[in-house]
């Protein structure tokens, strides 16, 4: 019985030894990008929904998350 134990721990000790040797180093700077530079976001004068900047739309002063809502414009959240 004490061997297969013995054997059962060595063969889990190699495979955790092994599994943490090939895992891929991953840096400081890759862990949290997001923290390091946030992004202003704005809000859509249609939906209401939250997007980066540089992803918005813009048409005068308003925001748009997508080409569609750009188009609509703030007409459909006057209803």
């Amino acid at each position: 019985m004490f061997r297969l134990l013995f054997w059962i721990a060595v063969i889990f000790a190699a495979f955790w030894l092994w599994r943490r040797f090939n895992r891929p180093a991953v840096s400081k700077a890759q862990e949290k990008p997001s923290e390091a530079n946030p992004q202003p976001m704005v809000r859509c004068e249609q939906c209401g929904i939250h997007v980066p900047r540089q992803n918005a739309l813009s048409k005068d002063s308003q925001w748009f998350c997508s080409q569609a809502h750009l188009e609509q414009g703030h007409s459909g959240s006057e209803q």
